[in-house]
């Protein structure tokens, strides 16, 4: 078994988590050169891989993975689910006692976004980079304090590092945030079948709800959209937020439905935000980024 990832630490401490628990796995380190574009980058690179038969599956970070995916791949499992939640790391026990005019730093317009909701005080500042060096810019004072998901600190041994971690009612998380997506080719029914045995249910059921949100508002991994599901027993919650990169105007949305149907939960929930006018909003963030 061929397991195709990224090369950065994190993507490779994922890669190997998911390897242990199949029994063992060779890993394969996907180039992103040549690929154009934003972050996505990234993962056009692993699918390549396993679109050239190079590896048998791939580990991505759910939240990165676009809406719609390659014809010929799909998600065969998705392991138990680490914590969703967004954190806060540097001055401040909670997001309404940070200090007045706080620098903050993200990548993130969705982060920015309901940042500004709640607090349109903050400096809100671009941050690139892997864990270690955003950690590294707050810890030379060029901040106050950086936002990221608790998940990726989590899996690297760097919880000690969070602050606080930032409720879904102030911060809806991206959708995916927390879960890893095993994908494979949908042709190759054996390593669906191994992969299944790593499957958990709970986890897969959030992620459809959250990935069918995304796919029918057209939004991509860059847009400043929130989507949050947790099944709880035999019903499934969802929480959203769609708003501009300013702060300036935004939507929320909460929608209960049963567990066993998640993509109609989400597809719920995305026909009463367009209804709202959730894609009126996402084109005019586009041009506000």
């Amino acid at each position: 078994m061929r397991i195709a990832t990224r090369g950065s630490a994190l993507a490779l401490t994922q890669a190997r988590w998911v390897a242990d628990r199949l029994g063992g796995a060779e890993l394969v380190e996907a180039s992103s050169d040549g690929e154009p574009g934003d972050k996505s980058r990234f993962v056009r690179g692993v699918e390549r891989v396993l679109l050239d038969a190079g590896a048998e599956i791939g580990v991505h970070s759910a939240k990165d993975l676009p809406g719609t995916m390659p014809e010929g791949l799909e998600i065969a499992a998705v392991p138990e689910r680490e914590d969703p939640a967004d954190v806060w790391i540097g001055a401040g026990g909670s997001l309404d006692d940070a200090p007045e005019g706080a620098r903050v730093g993200t990548a993130s317009l969705r982060r920015r976004a309901q940042l500004l909701t709640a607090r349109p005080d903050l400096r809100v500042e671009e941050l690139h980079g892997n864990v270690d060096t955003r950690l590294r810019k707050l810890a030379d004072g060029d901040l106050d304090a950086i936002i990221l998901a608790a998940a990726g600190l989590r899996r690297l041994g760097r919880e000690s590092e969070i602050g606080f971690a930032i409720p879904v009612d102030a911060m809806v998380p991206a959708a995916g945030q927390g879960a890893l997506a095993l994908q494979v080719r949908a042709d190759d029914e054996g390593t669906i079948e191994s992969t299944a045995a790593i499957n958990d249910l709970q986890a897969m059921r959030e992620l459809t709800a959250e990935r069918t949100v995304v796919a029918l508002l057209e939004a991509t991994c860059a847009s400043p959209l929130g989507a949050h599901a947790r099944v709880e027993g035999t019903r499934i919650a969802i929480d959203a937020f769609v708003g501009l990169p300013d702060g300036s105007e935004w939507l929320r949305d909460r929608h209960e439905a049963s567990a066993e149907e998640p993509a109609l939960a989400g597809a719920e929930l995305a026909q009463r935000l367009l209804g709202a006018g959730a894609r009126e909003i996402l084109d005019r963030a586009e041009t506000q980024s």
